[in-house]
């Protein structure tokens, strides 16, 4: 690991014996012993701007969005639902067309106009097997948890997961698993911009790359990372709604960069680092992914998701 990351991974972990195969445990209702079942859930009258809070407030990436009276879910919000309001994608027609790009007034609009509303479902008396290969089989980052009454009762993340089942992991490495087509960015980039990459592309974190006279080692040096967290916790500071000269966000979202509200001091790994290792770092950083470098360059990204597909196997 190189002296700029500030976890360093070898150090700060034992290198204990290890099963030798990954065992998933089949019972029904196991998923009960993983998931969280104090879930923090939004009605959808709720405003966009106000989920956004409790998101940042709870460190959420998601919150199931229930019905008051009965309890069942109506849908889900993400932060990538939220980053494509903001103006990454379709969801970003509520304010340019319904509010004429006045950002303010459309940040009151209530969560049920961006909430994604076909939402996987399993019963809490599911398998953790059955939990992962939904999860894989439908590319989602959780799956709420329903009782015999379809009412919600817990909810479970590919962090849940990974953390859980990682001690069970062999010997496999990053490079096994990371995935090396890497988006990227430079830190002159608008914040505009990183969200459409984000959003059009399904990614929750993007490495700031560049710092070298030399442009094919500067498309690969890295220099920081920005997650759909960051940009989303950019919108609810008092420094961005102080900045804004009229009602419409799109002036902020064009002259901010990245480099203004980008980690510099990514936390990475090396392709020789093992998933173990990786889900320990997940869990005492609090995050869901990370570069994996050698020599400063980047050479792929693991995330959740990964760790998730090596703990199957595939």
């Amino acid at each position: 690991m190189k002296e700029k990351t500030s976890i360093n991974l070898r150090k700060s972990m034992n290198r204990g014996s290890v099963e030798q195969e990954t065992k998933i445990h089949d019972k029904p209702g196991e998923i009960m012993k993983i998931a969280s079942d104090d879930v923090i859930s939004i009605p959808p009258s709720k405003s966009i701007k106000d989920t956004a809070k409790v998101m940042m407030e709870h460190q959420f990436r998601r919150l199931p969005v229930t019905d008051p009276g009965s309890g069942k879910v109506l849908g889900i919000v993400t932060v990538m639902d939220i980053l494509d309001f903001f103006g990454g994608g379709n969801k970003f027609n509520i304010i340019e067309k319904k509010y004429q790009d006045n950002f303010l007034a459309a940040i009151n609009e209530p969560v049920r106009e961006i909430m994604s509303r076909d939402v996987v479902l399993l019963s809490d008396k599911s398998s953790i097997n059955e939990v992962v290969d939904v999860m894989l089989s439908n590319q989602i980052g959780a799956l709420p948890l329903v009782d015999a009454d379809e009412k919600l009762s817990g909810i479970v993340t590919e962090r849940d997961l990974a953390l859980s089942l990682a001690g069970e992991m062999d010997d496999r490495t990053a490079q096994d698993y990371m995935t090396t087509k890497v988006f990227t960015t430079t830190p002159g980039t608008p914040i505009e911009s990183a969200c459409k990459i984000m959003v059009r592309n399904g990614l929750r974190r993007i490495p700031i790359v560049g710092g070298e006279a030399d442009i094919s080692k500067a498309a690969k040096k890295l220099l920081g990372i920005v997650t759909s967290t960051d940009i989303i916790r950019f919108f609810n500071t008092k420094e961005f709604f102080d900045n804004l000269n009229s009602n419409a966000a799109s002036e902020i979202l064009e002259q901010t960069k990245l480099t203004e509200i980008m980690v510099k001091d990514a936390i990475t790994v090396e392709p020789e680092d093992t998933i173990g290792e990786i889900c320990e770092l997940f869990k005492i950083s609090n995050i869901g992914g990370v570069p994996v470098i050698k020599n400063d360059v980047v050479m792929g990204i693991i995330t959740e998701r990964d760790i998730l597909r090596a703990i199957k196997g595939l």
